[in-house]
């Protein structure tokens, strides 16, 4: 049964709300999580191409309007765990340098005002909690660490290991990716008959069917709930609004549409976790007569500097088979910092992190239309690409602009982006060309969009951050040090709209450290501080 007040109410299911309940479960305090929507339904279709990617089943019911007025479906998935029911599983740090200010072609990504050293304990926490399965040592970009991963490094299959070794020989630092992925292994590197995870292709943006995937539900809500009944969680309530007191510096309540009756919750500390847009927009909804433009938007940055990465799958047609059941298992960031042109590398600039993709299906690659070009296979043996590609996801940092940014037209959710920084991405991808020329793949290097069934790349909001940015001037920031809002003394934010920029690595893991370190926080608060 559902109470009027609660020690703490977190909105959003996901790696930093899930993450915040199970830490502050632990204090004894009573906890509220609200979830817009209901536990994903494990069924056959979890593992279906046409209904996960083509159909779009589990992607959210909503139409946005992009800055050129088309309309497009955003990539949002609304079940307990958020979006992280279909991540990809890869829980990489911020690389060092990522926490200063870093020169890119189209201007400088800025400096982080909490350093490295901070979030360094609460990202070890992040990796043991989440069950990571890697490798020290192997990165040279790889930021410092004071244990080594619990869990061994997924192994490469044959046709991966092959191409590690071919780059190893050109003087390259391949690397096994940590992995958000629950795969138990035997020496050859097959699963387990006990291992939650197979090693299948249903895996990178598919729901796991077995719960194999390191998701904010399977490892952080579920358990607390077992484990602690003062922790409850409302599914199916979509939070309207924030409501505050006459001042506006204090939270005084939580909206809710629950079964179409309105709730007012009210919670002595609020944290909001919905994702960087939905956050975003829940904070220019609950304006009011002290918050006009939206809670703590005094200076005009509620929904801006959004960031989403420039992201990339291509796959790389060899005329040898790649018969890879389970393919993301390798990194490469040879090409992350900047450095000294080299008869490899002529780019003096960042260039991004290569990482392996899911492997595709002639189904998904059929289903989302091949790019005209690809004249050299007249008939478009679909299953043949597939089986032949060996498939890459290529990111690279993109800018915070405030003209990037969520808001509210006519009640309609608008979403203005213009890329940057793509001079950047695009020198990735050739140099992805040259290496795998070396590694004697077949030259011809074919984009596809992960964003199925979507008019424009805008609906890609997987690794969406930025519009909510914490920083020490409330003039510039809407967050404080914390992530406690400025001016509003009992509400925080741990998902990933706090970045002020946003590297090139995918951001879960630092989403999960954060709100871990701003959990203590809260606990301290209570007077009741977590395990």
């Amino acid at each position: 049964m559902i109470e009027d007040r609660y020690d703490v109410v977190i909105v959003g299911s996901g790696p930093g709300g899930g993450t915040m309940a199970w830490k502050l479960a632990q204090t004894g305090k009573r906890i509220l999580l609200i979830e817009r929507g209901d536990y994903l339904k494990r069924e056959r279709e979890n593992w279906d191409t046409r209904e996960v990617f083509a159909r779009g089943r589990y992607q959210a019911e909503e139409t946005w309007t992009s800055s050129s007025g088309d309309t497009f479906r955003p990539g949002l998935h609304y079940f307990v765990g958020g979006n992280s029911k279909v991540y990809g599983g890869v829980l990489l740090r911020l690389r060092l340098e990522d926490f200063d200010a870093v020169r890119h072609p189209d201007g400088t990504a800025p400096e982080w005002p909490v350093k490295y050293d901070t979030f360094e304990p609460y990202y070890q926490a992040a990796e043991e909690l989440f069950e990571v399965r890697g490798q020290r040592g192997e990165d040279p970009t790889e930021p410092p660490s004071h244990k080594p991963y619990k869990h061994p490094a997924i192994r490469h299959e044959q046709r991966i290991e092959a191409l590690a070794e071919a780059w190893t020989r050109e003087g390259l630092n391949p690397f096994h990716l940590p992995m958000g992925a629950l795969l138990e292994q035997d020496e050859t590197g097959a699963a387990t008959p006990r291992s939650p995870l197979l090693r299948c292709d249903p895996f990178d943006g598919y729901p796991s069917l077995t719960n194999g995937k390191a998701d904010a539900q399977v490892i952080c809500v579920d358990p607390a709930l077992e484990a602690h009944p003062n922790l409850t969680l409302l599914k199916n309530a979509c939070v309207e609004r924030l409501l505050t007191d006459a001042g506006g510096g204090t939270v005084t309540g939580v909206e809710s549409i629950v079964e179409g009756r309105s709730h007012t919750i009210r919670g002595d500390i609020v944290v909001v976790a919905c994702g960087a847009l939905s956050s975003a927009l829940l904070f220019l909804r609950s304006g009011n007569d002290r918050h006009p433009d939206g809670l703590a938007n005094g200076s005009g940055q509620v929904g801006r500097n959004y960031m989403r990465h420039n992201n990339a799958t291509v796959l790389a047609i060899s005329k040898v088979p790649n018969p890879t059941e389970f393919q993301k298992t390798l990194g490469l960031n040879d090409f992350y910092h900047a450095h000294a042109k080299s008869p490899m590398n002529p780019h003096e600039f960042p260039l991004g992190h290569i990482q392996m993709v899911g492997k595709s299906d002639g189904m998904q690659i059929e289903a989302e239309g091949l790019p005209g070009f690809l004249h050299w296979l007249p008939e478009k043996p679909f299953d043949w690409i597939a089986r032949h590609s060996i498939d890459f996801w290529l990111t690279s940092e993109d800018l915070p602009r405030p003209e990037n940014r969520i808001f509210y037209r006519n009640g309609q959710v608008h979403l203005d982006l213009t890329e940057t920084n793509m001079d950047g991405h695009r020198a990735l991808r050739e140099m992805l060309r040259r290496i795998c020329d070396k590694a004697e793949i077949h030259p011809h290097l074919v984009d596809r969009t992960l964003y199925l069934g979507k008019d424009t790349p805008i609906g890609g909001t997987a690794h969406q951050a930025g519009t909510l940015r914490f920083g020490e001037d409330p003039a510039s920031s809407v967050l404080d040090l914390d992530c406690r809002a400025h001016g509003i003394d009992n509400l925080y934010v741990t998902d990933a709209s706090f970045f002020p920029s946003i590297g090139a690595v995918n951001p879960t893991l630092t989403i999960i450290a954060n709100a871990l370190r701003v959990a203590d926080t809260i606990a301290g608060r209570l007077g009741a501080p977590a395990g």
